[in-house]
């Protein structure tokens, strides 16, 4: 059997009192009281939002909302299924399954392009992975509300009929 050389450091100058850590806990719930009693006689102070109905002010072009697709110029979707959102989320919901582009402007283009808002994680990778900018989460589409699970997958005629809300259709790549 193995020994092992255990030091035990006692503890000096505790009452008995404050080995029950009731001070400590008395001074906690008297810092909760006063904040309570702020709160309740200045309920006119405090600032309020009546979400979903009154939006936050306070968002950004670089907040990221719900995903969307983005056009050509010609109206043709952006995207040439190349998988590399796909590739690049650590969420793995985005589904792509790539078919052959009849218009001539790339080889292929996505027949089926789906996001899973509930496994999304929302941070951006697909953006950032995507070399043509076809991919982008500038909606100002921040809640996303459904009764069943399908309703929180966006489709690619979903995702392409979402707009940006901070006024950039032009693409930068």
């Amino acid at each position: 059997m193995r020994e092992y050389n255990i030091k035990t450091v006692p503890r000096h100058n505790k009452a008995p009192v404050e080995k029950l850590y009731l001070p400590a806990i008395f001074q906690g719930l008297k810092i909760t009281a006063r904040h309570l009693w702020v709160n309740l006689t200045d309920i006119l102070g405090v600032e309020t939002l009546e979400y979903p109905e009154e939006q936050p002010k306070d968002i950004t072009p670089r907040y990221r909302g719900l995903h969307r697709l983005t056009h050509r110029e010609d109206g043709s979707v952006r995207c040439v299924a190349c998988f590399m959102c796909a590739t690049a989320c650590p969420a793995q919901c985005i589904h792509i399954v790539a078919t052959e582009r009849t218009d001539g402007l790339d080889e292929k283009m996505p027949a089926v392009f789906e996001i899973d808002t509930l496994e999304c994680v929302f941070c951006g990778y697909c953006v950032e992975a995507c070399p043509c900018d076809a991919i982008r989460m500038d909606t100002g589409i921040f809640s996303v509300i459904g009764k069943r699970r399908e309703d929180f997958v966006l489709d690619r005629e979903r995702l392409l009929s979402h707009t940006g809300a901070f006024g950039e259709e032009v693409s930068r790549a």
